[in-house]
């Protein structure tokens, strides 16, 4: 909607103000579902959606569910059985609007990769999380979204994933082990089938608040999990004025940081986000010193966690880490910086902020070839 002009008539004495709002037709696929279950990822600025579903449905005669901006109509009808065993394009009109796009349609069978959560749904995910599972789908082959739900009851085979990657966000922030216990309880009633996976082979990817998860599947020789968390409100995100940093001295060389936009002169810092960048600082990392935590140096806190600190805060709390592959075991990664960010309320131009997709690429390559 255009900006509302206010015009006011006269007539002799008489005064009378009229508002006019201005429409502009829109004509947008807003979601769109398979069998009422199956999510399509929307690339809007190339007008293409993606849905990955398993192999075990019928391609020939599936039924969208398709979300129209306000007035919109689509052709195919919406809710129709159609046959998607090649790309399907969608008409959308709307008076003077109209947008095609077309839909493409994946069969998995036994996904290399899933991005799980809490909800059942993809599209319950919230802006932050979504955000980054939707990169994951469109850049990580054969990979899919299953909850939590999926991973207990062995809805989705996973005797051919390399990586489950969960990424955690929760307005406010998570405060300690029972804190995150109390907000994903269907993380914790997954543990056991997560337990049997990392044991026998499988990596996970655990950022942000699903940093925490380590200890719910063993992986933590104390049981602990990070020991300094917060985070804001999505809603009323910080705006950065300059480039946000971790760092990372000791470690340049670990895969996981390579091939990054670095600023020049600073070898050691890792760049995330750019200037007026709305960011939640939503953090879960581990606090080193003598004062509080019971972590007084690195050393303790490697020797009683068994994991291996791979960056930093300015503070020198770690703020990323990983679990070695040991034995049958997998291998963990964890990022719990706040400057590690998908989302932001405002859009602003990205160039530090591509490290945050080049980083998560880094990370399943270094986890799918552990």
């Amino acid at each position: 909607m255009l900006t509302a002009q206010v015009l006011s008539v006269k007539n002799g004495d008489v005064f009378l103000d009229w508002t006019i709002n201005v429409l502009r037709d829109e004509a947008k696929i807003t979601s769109f579902k398979i069998n009422g279950t199956y999510n399509g990822v929307i690339d809007e600025a190339n007008k293409t959606i993606s849905v990955y579903v398993p192999n075990t449905l019928d391609l020939h005669s599936l039924i969208p569910t398709i979300g129209l901006s306000t007035n919109a109509t689509v052709s195919p009808s919406n809710g129709i059985a159609t046959d998607f065993s090649n790309p399907v394009t969608f008409t959308v009109t709307n008076n003077t609007a109209s947008a095609i796009y077309t839909v493409k349609v994946t069969a998995i069978g036994k996904p290399t990769a899933v991005f799980v959560s809490l909800p059942a749904s993809m599209n319950e995910l919230n802006s932050e999380e979504l955000t980054a599972c939707k990169w994951m789908l469109q850049n990580i082959p054969n990979s899919l979204y299953a909850s939590f739900t999926d991973i207990k009851n062995g809805t989705v085979d996973l005797s051919e994933c390399k990586v489950i990657w969960w990424h955690y966000h929760k307005d406010g922030g998570v405060d300690g082990k029972e804190a995150f216990e109390r907000s994903a309880p269907e993380a914790v009633n997954a543990a056991v089938a997560l337990r049997d996976y990392y044991n026998n082979g499988g990596s996970f990817l655990f950022t942000r608040y699903a940093t925490n998860m380590p200890a719910e599947i063993g992986a933590v020789a104390n049981n602990a999990a990070p020991n300094n968390c917060w985070g804001q409100n999505e809603a009323d995100a910080e705006k950065v004025s300059g480039p946000w940093n971790f760092f990372i001295q000791g470690h340049t060389s670990h895969p996981l940081f390579q091939n990054l936009i670095m600023k020049s002169g600073e070898p050691n810092a890792i760049y995330t986000c750019d200037a007026n960048y709305r960011i939640t600082n939503s953090t879960a990392q581990w606090h080193i010193g003598t004062d509080w935590g019971g972590y007084d140096n690195l050393n303790k806190w490697r020797t009683e966690t068994g994991a291996q600190d791979l960056a930093y805060g300015g503070d020198g709390a770690v703020v990323a880490w990983e679990f070695p592959a040991t034995g049958t075991k997998g291998k963990i990664l964890c990022i719990g910086s706040g400057c590690y960010d998908w989302y932001s309320v405002d859009d602003v131009p990205a160039f530090y902020h591509n490290n945050i997709a080049k980083m998560t690429q880094n990370a399943f390559n270094y986890l799918m070839n552990h």
